[in-house]
């Protein structure tokens, strides 16, 4: 307040200062006011009460009397005063500049009257902080399709890891993946549009409105919302690529055999785009793709349009589905998958000496956040708080992480300082760990900087029984955060069995669900790019 309060009062003080000379004095030369601002608080004071008495006006003084009840004006106490109130851009600067000469040379109140109303309808009326919780979520994975199931096999160290089936890859040197077998959009989309949408499409919209059903919005819950403030934020890394894959194929007879589908099916903002549609919502809709990192920022931006009070209710989170040939043999071409095909279950091991590579994985996550008022108002059942969250690049490497952890240490600092707690409060983390060595390492060294002093901290990852969902991981990882906080149970880390050198099991989850009462909880995304990002939940209180 206060720093709002002084930089709505300072160009107010100079406009007033200025008219007042030029009434006092007949002048308008602006170097008076100029000489005005580098004097102190109490200069201005005695120029001002000069200025009244030889302009006799009543009308003047009043504006006077209304400049100082605004209190000091301390931008004008040092040389980089108009820098500091304008920025550095010269043009803004020459545009008040003018104005404020404009106002010394007219030597008529009206002018200064008119810049005090302009004033006062730009400044914005000072806020509460509002609260951001989640009322209900939704997933589609290889575990299971509602957020009980899901969690309650990842309870059990289940692997949902399994042989490809989508389409024939015996020839590829990988032929495992965490592989969705069934999966159905009946009651969720309409079958038109279930023919012709990506998988992405689908998975997100059946996880978005089971979200919904999850949270308790039902129709006659939805007529009650302003539409103008719900707002769907869900990304996806790789987007339609099976509509894209076979478009080229079709363009490969004719364009004319090319779906006109295509182009908007393909592109990651159109999911967010038809659930809306689907929902009449019409607040803030649109995706961000940061590689892996994508759920995290979904998530943290649409909780601070929450805040701002952009929107009072947000769809977020991300999907993905690039189980297809062009998929698959991509990242066979990075060199990163497992190659474990005989034993799926075990290819994805986080922090484990005997891993070769990361498991793809495909499905969505979603969470349906809320401002806590409105969440209160409605009776929803509130499940965990989101407290704050924190993005940062590494600015290193396309796909490996920085040597010495850098831009994850900050990306959890600021995080933690986003959230308002310090690390002490920290006692679960839901890791990224890809089950890669470059990755796995890094992060635990960083986890390890950051909370290593926590006797109580506990540290899991999700991909071991999942394998890596990409843009969806952070979302399908943010919901079993918050079902550990739900429930008081992390999840076990599997096929931790040779672990690396230089890690402390003593932070790690073992071979079995493990009683945790969480104060707070953080869950960390990376992604290809050098994109970091940590968000923190805790229970509500």
């Amino acid at each position: 307040m206060v720093g709002a309060s002084s930089s709505y009062a300072s160009p107010l003080c100079t406009w007033f200062v200025a008219a007042c000379m030029s009434v006092s004095h007949g002048g308008g030369d602006s170097r008076q006011a100029v000489a005005l601002q580098s004097g102190g608080r109490s200069r201005r004071r005695r120029q001002l009460s000069k200025c009244s008495v030889a302009s006799g006006s009543a009308s003047i003084q009043a504006l006077v009397t209304s400049c100082l009840d605004f209190g000091p004006c301390t931008h004008y106490n040092n040389n980089n005063a108009l820098s500091s109130l304008f920025g550095s851009n010269s043009v803004s600067l020459n545009r008040n500049q003018r104005r404020l000469n404009r106002a010394a040379s007219s030597g008529g109140a009206m002018a200064v009257m008119e810049m005090e109303k302009e004033a006062a309808v730009n400044k914005k009326p000072p806020t509460e902080q509002r609260r951001v919780v989640v009322t209900g979520m939704g997933v589609e994975t290889s575990l299971g399709h509602d957020p009980h199931t899901f969690y309650e096999n990842l309870l059990q160290g289940n692997s949902g890891i399994s042989q490809i089936e989508n389409f024939d890859c015996s020839e590829f040197p990988t032929r495992i993946a965490g592989e969705i077998k069934s999966f159905s959009t009946e009651g969720w989309v309409a079958p038109k549009l279930s023919k012709r949408m990506d998988k992405f499409m689908l998975y997100l919209l059946t996880a978005g409105k089971k979200a919904l059903a999850d949270g308790g919005v039902t129709d006659e819950v939805m007529a009650e919302f302003d539409k103008t403030k719900c707002g769907v934020l869900i990304g996806s890394a790789m987007g339609g690529m099976k509509v894209f894959y076979d478009a080229i194929e079709a363009l490969r007879i004719s364009y004319k055999k090319m779906n006109p589908f295509c182009v908007p099916f393909a592109t990651t903002n159109m999911g967010s785009a038809m659930l809306a549609m689907d929902l009449g919502w019409m607040g803030p809709n649109y995706s961000i793709s940061t590689a892996c990192a994508t759920s995290n920022f979904c998530i943290l931006n649409s909780a601070n349009h929450i805040i701002k009070g952009e929107a009072d209710v947000m769809l977020c989170g991300g999907s993905d589905a690039v189980i297809i040939p062009i998929g698959l043999g991509g990242f066979v071409a990075c060199r990163a998958l497992s190659q474990r095909n005989n034993d799926p279950t075990k290819a994805s091991r986080p922090w484990d000496t005997n891993r070769d590579g990361f498991v793809m994985g495909e499905g969505a996550g979603v969470l349906l956040l809320e401002e806590l008022e409105h969440a209160k108002k409605r009776g929803a059942t509130i499940y965990a708080e989101f407290l704050g969250g924190s993005f940062t690049c590494d600015a290193y490497h396309m796909t490996e992480p920085h040597p010495d952890g850098a831009g994850v240490i900050l990306c959890i600092e600021r995080a933690l300082a986003s959230a308002g707690i310090s690390k002490e409060q920290i006692n679960y983390i839901n890791a990224h760990a890809t089950s890669t060595h470059a990755g796995d390492i890094k992060e635990y060294q960083a986890l390890a900087h950051c909370f290593g002093q926590n006797p109580e901290l506990k540290v899991n990852s999700t991909k071991s029984m999942i394998g890596h969902l990409l843009g969806a991981a952070g979302a399908v990882e943010a919901v079993a955060t918050v079902q550990a906080i739900r429930t008081g149970w992390v999840h076990p880390n599997i096929n931790l069995e040779n672990p690396d050198s230089g890690v402390d099991t003593k932070l790690l989850v073992g071979p079995k669900k493990e009683r945790l009462d969480i104060k707070a909880a953080l869950s960390n995304s990376f992604g290809f790019g050098g994109h970091n990002s940590s968000i923190i939940f805790a229970p509500y209180k």
